[in-house]
Order: C-alpha cells, then sequence, then structure tokens
C-alpha cells in the first residue's frame, strides 16, 4: 500500500464492494467535488516576501456543508489534504453529523513565524478562499499549526466580505462563539471511547495502563483525561522523545512542564527514551495521537498492547492493520474514535446558528451520549457481520450513508 490517500481509497473501496454499490457510486465517492491550490505571498515582518502555497479539498456535501480543518505545515500537499478531506466525510458520517468532508492548509512552519505574520498568512488564505467556505458550504476548524486564534482571524477576515458569520469556522475563542468544551472534546471523546472499549473485555479504568503517542491537544486532554478517571499513564512521547513510567506518569506535572518549557524534553520525573519506540510500550491500551502512519508493516507485532484507540488521523497504515487484528488486538479506528472534536464542533456550529449558547455541563454530557451510542452502532455492525473488525464496520456505515444520500439527491 502506499501512503496515506491510497490508504483511505482502499478502505472506502472495501466497503463499496461489501455493500455492493457498484462501480459508479465507488468512482463518485471517491471523486472530490472541488480541489483548490492557490498561491500565498506574505509580506514578512523585516520588509521581505515569502509565497507558501495554500490548498483546499472539498470532498462531498451530499449529507450537508462540507466540515476540515485548517493545517500550517512544512508537509501540508495535495495528497495529504485530499486523504483528511476523505477521512472527514467519513468521520462525519459514521458520527451521523449533517456535514461532509473538507481539509485544508498552506506549506509553512509556523514556528518561524510571528504571530503577525501568521495572522496575515491567515488573511490571505481566507481571501483566496471566502467565497467557497461559509456556514451553509464548508466550515473550517483548528488542525495542527492552527488554534482558536486562527479562526479568529478567519471569522473577522471573512466577515468584511459577507458580514458577521461566526457559524464560518468551529474552535473559535469562546469570547466571539466558540463553544465550552470544545478544546477537550477530542481527548474526552477517546475517554469515553477507552470506557466502552473496556468495559467490553469487563474492565475498568482504574489502575489501566495507557501509552499516548503524541502529547499535543489531543494528546495531552487524553492523558490528562484519562489520568482524571483513574488510569494509570505508564508512557507519553512527542516529537523531542518520551517518558516513562511504570507505576504511572503524573500527568498535571508532566502538562505544567510542557507548558513552560514547549516539550517533553528534560522533564525530570520519569525515564526518557527514543520516541520511535514508544508504540512498542506494555500497556493495556496505546493511543496514537500525532500524526498519520505511526504504525506500520515494520513494527505492528511490537505492540503490547490491548487495545489500539486511534487519536490522530490515519495512524495505522492497512498492513498493521491487518497484523493488529491477526494478533487478537482490538484497533478503533480514527473515524470514530477520534470524533469527538467534530462532534463538539457541530455542537458550536449549533449554537452559532441558533445564537444560543450551551453550558459546558450540557455539552460533555450530549458528546458523551453521542460517542456511547456511536460505539453500540459500531460494534453492532461488526458482530453482525461476524467479524471483530472495527474499521470496516465503520467505513461500511459511512460508506452506506454518503451513498444513501448520494442517490436520494441525485
Amino acid at each position: 500500500m502506499e501512503g496515506f490517500l491510497e490508504s483511505v481509497r482502499y478502505y472506502v473501496t472495501r466497503a463499496v464492494e461489501q455493500l455492493d454499490l457498484g462501480d459508479r457510486m465507488e468512482h463518485e465517492l471517491l471523486t472530490p467535488r472541488r480541489e483548490i491550490r492557490f498561491e500565498c505571498t506574505l509580506p514578512l515582518d523585516n520588509g521581505e516576501r515569502a509565497t507558501y502555497v495554500g490548498y483546499r479539498t472539498q470532498h462531498d456535501d451530499a449529507r450537508g456543508p462540507m466540515k476540515g480543518g485548517i493545517r500550517f505545515n512544512p508537509a501540508v500537499n495535495p495528497d495529504e489534504v485530499g486523504a483528511l478531506a476523505s477521512l472527514m466525510t467519513w468521520k462525519t458520517a459514521v458520527a451521523d453529523l449533517p456535514y461532509g468532508g473538507a481539509k485544508g492548509g498552506i506549506d509553512c512552519d509556523p514556528r518561524n513565524l510571528s504571530a503577525q505574520e501568521l495572522q496575515r498568512l491567515t488573511r490571505i488564505w481566507t481571501d483566496q478562499l471566502h467565497d467557497v467556505i461559509g456556514p451553509n458550504r464548508d466550515i473550517p476548524a483548528p488542525d495542527l499549526g492552527t488554534n482558536a486564534q486562527t479562526m479568529a482571524w478567519v471569522v473577522d477576515q471573512y466577515a468584511k466580505y459577507h458580514g458577521w458569520s461566526p457559524a464560518v469556522t468551529t474552535g473559535k475563542p469562546l469570547e466571539i462563539g466558540g463553544s465550552p468544551g470544545r478544546d477537550a472534546a477530542t481527548g474526552r471523546g477517546i475517554v469515553e471511547v477507552m470506557r466502552l472499549a473496556l468495559a467490553d473485555r469487563q474492565q475498568d479504568m482504574a489502575g489501566t495502563g495507557v501509552v499516548v503517542q503524541g502529547f499535543g491537544n489531543v494528546g495531552s486532554w487524553t492523558a490528562r483525561l484519562a489520568a482524571i478517571a483513574g488510569a494509570k499513564v505508564v508512557a507519553v512521547s512527542d516529537i523531542t522523545g518520551a517518558i516513562r513510567d511504570p507505576d504511572g506518569l503524573d500527568i498535571p506535572h508532566v502538562f505544567e512542564h510542557v507548558r513552560a518549557t514547549g516539550s517533553l524534553g528534560g522533564y525530570p520525573n520519569g525515564e526518557s527514551f527514543a520516541g520511535s519506540e514508544i508504540t512498542a510500550e506494555p500497556c493495556d491500551i496505546l493511543v496514537p495521537a500525532a500524526i498519520e502512519g505511526v504504525l506500520t508493516s515494520a513494527n505492528a507485532a511490537d505492540v503490547q498492547a490491548a487495545v489500539v484507540i486511534e487519536g490522530a488521523n490515519g495512524p495505522t497504515t492497512p498492513e498493521a492493520d491487518e497484523i493488529l487484528r491477526e494478533r487478537g488486538i482490538t484497533v478503533v479506528p480514527d473515524i470514530f474514535a477520534n470524533g469527538g472534536g467534530v462532534t463538539v464542533s457541530y455542537f458550536e456550529w449549533v449554537q452559532n446558528v441558533q445564537r444560543y449558547s450551551w453550558t459546558e455541563d450540557r455539552v460533555n454530557r450530549e458528546l458523551q451520549e453521542r460517542m456511547t451510542a456511536g460505539y453500540h452502532r459500531l460494534t453492532s455492525e461488526a458482530k453482525a457481520a461476524g467479524s471483530s473488525d472495527l474499521r470496516a464496520a465503520a467505513f461500511r456505515l459511512a460508506v452506506g450513508r454518503v451513498a444513501a444520500a448520494t442517490r436520494l439527491r441525485s
């Protein structure tokens, strides 16, 4: 299997075959509605100019407006954006949200740009796309290298063309229409999936050994909420390396160290080791929560977890997925497991459209209800097929829903 985009297409094609949808529908489901590539020429603080390439892939809108993040990262390219846009279509469908999928970004390194430069670059990106995004067309959100402030700039720039429309993005600051609970939502959803997967194994959270690969927003919230729920987080990693303690790390202290220094590097308590080795750490639950392609055919045999819950998008290659399944390791796939973020993004959009704010308790309660119902639908679909393959079940649910909507609108 070659690359991230090919992996996503493989899962969709398999679901189409299992559902007997035919070649015409397969082609329609795999073909993006729109792919946009454009120049972003940025005036730098030193008076020079730099040119970056911006992207937006709008994959499918059969079930509603398209939804997906904006990445600022040097690795942003058409294949990555296309794969992530497709995944968002299936993620929103398996969560039964009235959305399709999109993704976008700029091939820049935000760490090398000042706050003023990032603001100008975000506004340039919005200038290029304002006529094809919007509350009822395509709704961006934060992703790798972007945050709530980025979304505030998008909202403001979009308003210069179309008037005040906070529902044009989600993941915004609370002061301009963001939702309580959005920052923690993906991690909170993952921890809810942990509870459900453990319950299927007649276990609970107390003392459960958890390893989290990646300590950004998703990974850090997953670790913090898992620890609060009683789990023992035995190892975490980021781009600088990994730390472990078989008795459980002091996750609040780890988080404070990262907030103060910017990384796990130099954390004084716990044993340091190579970040590339973290997927082989002994644990009950492994959460890959960083980037795609972390679990491959080269290291899947070394995984010592009983359950893998995918916090990142596309962290497991198809070859690794097959190895893990053959070894009896349960994999809860990304298009369901990390859906807490887009679910609470949906709640934010609903609040913006209705001009009515929810409490954080309501957001968290409704997220828990949706994750629980979604997990039971997913496991029921797998059991009905006589299989333990939750990824195949998730893609069948998602592809079936999108195909049904496509037919009804044709």
